[in-house]
C-alpha cells in the first residue's frame, strides 16, 4: 500500500502548492482584485471535476493495460508542457471579461498538468481496490486531502517568504516531474497484479446493489453547500480584511482539513455534537457577516472566530458525505459527484453571483443551505427522532432553528441594499452610493462604498461641492504636495484610483488629471453620481484598465505629482508597491516631482514596504499622519511622499511629517518576491 499512498500524497500537495503560486502570479495582471482567488478556486474546481470525469470514464471503460497506457502517455505530454510559468501575451488590455480570461489563462498554463494530478485521487484508490480486492480505499482519500492541507499550510511561512515566483514555479514543476514517473511506476504494478486478481477470482462474487438516485442527489448537495460557503466566505474575508494568501489558504485548508476527519475515521465525527453546535455556528458567521468595520472585533479574533464556525459547518456537511458514501466498487460515482458538487459551489460564487445579484448576497445563501440541508439529511433518517416525532419537541427545535437563521438571513439580505441611491457589482467587487441628510439642506452628503470601505464623499448642496473631504482634505499629505504648486503654472497629475474623483478638486484652468481605474462601474458612478469630476476647472482624463498595464504602454508623461490610491480598501494591489512600479512611477515624474501613496490601512503596515522601495531607486520618503477633525468631514490618513526633491520636504508645509524608521529586515519587494505575512499589524 506504500507505493499507492506515497503517489496519492505527492500528486494532492502538488495540486494544492499551485494554487497560491499560480494565483499570485496572475494577480498583478488583474488589478489585486480579490476575485482573482474565487475565480482561479472556481478553475480549480471544474478541472477537478474533469479530472474525476475522466478517472470514472476510464475505470469503466478501459482494461487495466489500457488505462495504464493513456494515463501514462498524458503524464508524459504533461512533462514536455513544463514549467508553469504564465505567458505575458495572456495580460489584460483593458477591463472586459477578466473572468474569462483568467480561466483562459490557467487553462492554458496549468490546465494539463492541473487536471493530471486531479485524477490521481480516484483513479489511485480505484487501482488499489482493483489489484487488492476487498480492501478499503477510503482512508487514501483523507491522506489526500492531508498532502492538500499541509500544501496549503506549508506556502505561507515557508514557501511564500523564501523563494521568488520564478523559483517556486520552476521547484514546483520539478516535484511533478517526480510525481509523473512515480505514477507510471505504480500504473504498472497496479496494472500487472490487477491481471493476476481478475485470472484467480473471476466471477466469484455477487456484485452490490447501486445506490438509490436520491442518495446521488445528496452527496452532490452535501459537497456543494460547503464549497459555496468556502468561496462567498473567502471572498468576505479577503475583500473586507486583505487578499493574502493567509486568508485564501487558511479557509481552504480548514475545509480539507474535515475531508481528512471525517474519511480516515469514524471517530472523528460525532455526530450529535456537531448537530447542536452547527446553529452556533452558523449565527456567528451570519454576525461577523453582518458588521461594520467600526463594529467588527480585533482581527485575530475575527480570523478565529471565521475559522472556527466555518470548520464546524465543514464537519457537519463532510461527516454527512462520510456516512453516506456507498461499496468501493461505486468509488469513481461516488467521487464524480463529490467533485460535481463542488463545482457547482464554485459556479455559483464565482460565475453567477457577480454578474446575476448587485450585492453580496451569496455569503447568506451559502449559510440558509448549509443550516437546511443536514436537518434534512436527518430527517431522513427513520431511527432519528426528527423522522419518528414529526411534532416532538427535537423536530420542532431543529426546524424552528433553521426558521429563525433563514428569517434573520433574509433581512441580512435586504440589509445589503437598504438605504442606498445606488448597488452596482461586477468581478472587482460591490460598490454603493448612500446618501445621508443632515438636519439642514447645507449638510447633505452621500458616499461611495467598496465591501464596507467608504471610498470618498461628497457634500450635495451646489455651493459645496467642490469641498475637498475624506482622505483627501489640505492638511493630509496629498493637501500639502498641492499647495506647493506655483499659482498660474499648469500641472499634470497622474491618479491611480478614481473612487468618487475627488482629487480632481485640487485642478486649476489649465491643468490635466489623468485617472487610471480598473473598474469600468467606478468611472460610471464617478461620473453620473457625483460631481468632481463633472464641476473641475481643469481637463479630465479617465483611463480604463490596471494602472501599471496602462503606465507602461504609455511614453513618458512629465507628470508633476503621481497619487496612488489604491489602498484606502483594506485590498492591497501588491504590484502597485514594488521596486518596477516604483521605477515606473518616477519614469512618468518630472526630476522634481512627487510620488504620494496612500497607505491607510487597519491591518497591514504599508511605512515600511514604501521605504525600502524608495530607497532602492534612491529616493527619500516622508511619512505624513492625520487624525479625524472634529467635523467628521476630514479623516484620519496616513500618506507617503517620494521624492528626489529633498529641498521641497523641508519646507515649513512639511514640518509634521517624519521619516520612516529604516527596514533592513525586510526584503525589497518586486514583481518577483513580496510578502504581506511580514507586514500584518
Amino acid at each position: 500500500m506504500l507505493v499507492y499512498a506515497v503517489t496519492i500524497f505527492l500528486s494532492a500537495f502538488l495540486l494544492f502548492q499551485v494554487q497560491p503560486i499560480i494565483a499570485k502570479m496572475i494577480l498583478p495582471w488583474f488589478g489585486g482584485s480579490a476575485a482573482v482567488w474565487a475565480t482561479c478556486l472556481l478553475f480549480f474546481q471544474v478541472t477537478l471535476l474533469l479530472g474525476y470525469f475522466y478517472s470514472h470514464g476510464v475505470i469503466r471503460r478501459l482494461k487495466p493495460k489500457q488505462q495504464w497506457m493513456l494515463h501514462a502517455a498524458l503524464l508524459l505530454a504533461c512533462i514536455a508542457l513544463l514549467p508553469v510559468l504564465p505567458n505575458p501575451a495572456w495580460k489584460p488590455v483593458n477591463s472586459d471579461l477578466p473572468t474569462l480570461r483568467i480561466l483562459g489563462l490557467l487553462a492554458a498554463t496549468v490546465g494539463l498538468p492541473y487536471f493530471m494530478l486531479s485524477t490521481t485521487g480516484p483513479l489511485i484508490q480505484a487501482w488499489y481496490v482493483q489489484s487488492h480486492p476487498g480492501s478499503i480505499p477510503y482512508r487514501l482519500f483523507a491522506l489526500s486531502n492531508l498532502g492538500s492541507m499541509l500544501a496549503l499550510l506549508s506556502y505561507p511561512p515557508l514557501v511564500e517568504p523564501n523563494l521568488t515566483l520564478r523559483q517556486q514555479a520552476w521547484t514546483w514543476s520539478g516535484g511533478f516531474a517526480v510525481f509523473a514517473l512515480l505514477c507510471i511506476a505504480t500504473g504498472w504494478k497496479s496494472y500487472r497484479r490487477a491481471v493476476e486478481v481478475q485470472a484467480a477470482d473471476a466471477g466469484a462474487d455477487t456484485p452490490p446493489e447501486a445506490p438509490a438516485r436520491l442518495r446521488y442527489l445528496l452527496w452532490i448537495a452535501l459537497a456543494a453547500c460547503p464549497s459555496m460557503l468556502l468561496l462567498a466566505l473567502t471572498s468576505h474575508m479577503s475583500m473586507d480584511l486583505a487578499p493574502i494568501p493567509f486568508l485564501w489558504v487558511l479557509p481552504l485548508a480548514l475545509y480539507l482539513l474535515s475531508f481528512i476527519l471525517c474519511f480516515d475515521a469514524e471517530g472523528w465525527y460525532r455526530r450529535i455534537w456537531f448537530l447542536c453546535a452547527l446553529p452556533v455556528a452558523l449565527g456567528i458567521l451570519a454576525w461577523l457577516g453582518n458588521l461594520s468595520p467600526s463594529d467588527r472585533p480585533d482581527m485575530r479574533l475575527c480570523i478565529a472566530l471565521y475559522s472556527i464556525a466555518f470548520f464546524t459547518v465543514c464537519m457537519v456537511c463532510h461527516g454527512e458525505l462520510s456516512r453516506l458514501k456507498p461499496h468501493p466498487k461505486f468509488l469513481t460515482g461516488y467521487f464524480l459527484m463529490v467533485s460535481i458538487g463542488g463545482a457547482v459551489g464554485g459556479v455559483f460564487v464565482a460565475l453567477v453571483a457577480p454578474y446575476v445579484f448587485n450585492a453580496g448576497y451569496e455569503l447568506p445563501i451559502a449559510l440558509a443551505l448549509c443550516g437546511a440541508l443536514p436537518a434534512f439529511v436527518v430527517f431522513l433518517e427513520p431511527e432519528w427522532p426528527f423522522r419518528r416525532e414529526l411534532l416532538g419537541w427535537p423536530a420542532i427545535g431543529a426546524y424552528t432553528l433553521v426558521a429563525c437563521l433563514t428569517g434573520y438571513l433574509g433581512r441580512e439580505a435586504v440589509d445589503l441594499v437598504k438605504g442606498s441611491l445606488l448597488v452596482k457589482r461586477n468581478f472587482y467587487g460591490e460598490l454603493r452610493v448612500r446618501q445621508y441628510n443632515g438636519m439642514y439642506e447645507w449638510d447633505g452628503y452621500r458616499s461611495l462604498v467598496h465591501g464596507a470601505i467608504n471610498h470618498g464623499e461628497q457634500y450635495t448642496h451646489p455651493a459645496r461641492r467642490r469641498e475637498i473631504a475624506t482622505y483627501y482634505c489640505e492638511s493630509t499629505g496629498l493637501g500639502m504636495v498641492m499647495g506647493e504648486r506655483v499659482m498660474g503654472t499648469m500641472q499634470r497629475v497622474g491618479v491611480i484610483g478614481l473612487g468618487t474623483g475627488t482629487v480632481a478638486a485640487y485642478s486649476r484652468f489649465g491643468d490635466l488629471y489623468r485617472f487610471y481605474e480598473i473598474n469600468p462601474v467606478v468611472e460610471k458612478v464617478a461620473n453620473e453620481d457625483f460631481w468632481y469630476l463633472k464641476n473641475a476647472e481643469g481637463a479630465i482624463d479617465v483611463v480604463l484598465g490596471d494602472a501599471r498595464l496602462s503606465m507602461e504602454r504609455e511614453p513618458c508623461q512629465d507628470y508633476d505629482t503621481i497619487v496612488v490610491d489604491a489602498f484606502s480598501s483594506d485590498s492591497i494591489p501588491v504590484h502597485l508597491l514594488t521596486r518596477e512600479a516604483m521605477v515606473l512611477y518616477f519614469h512618468h515624474l518630472r526630476p522634481e516631482g512627487v510620488l504620494a501613496v496612500h497607505i491607510s490601512n487597519r491591518f497591514i503596515d504599508l511605512k515600511p514596504v514604501v521605504e525600502r522601495a524608495a530607497a532602492s531607486i534612491g529616493k527619500r520618503a516622508m511619512v505624513v499622519e492625520t487624525e479625524d477633525d472634529d467635523s467628521n468631514k476630514c479623516f484620519g490618513t496616513t500618506w507617503m511622499l517620494v521624492t528626489g526633491n529633498e529641498a521641497m520636504l523641508l519646507r515649513p508645509r512639511f514640518k509634521h511629517g517624519f521619516a520612516p524608521k529604516p527596514a533592513p529586515w525586510l526584503r525589497v519587494w518586486t514583481d518577483d518576491y513580496s510578502n504581506i505575512f511580514k507586514v500584518l499589524r
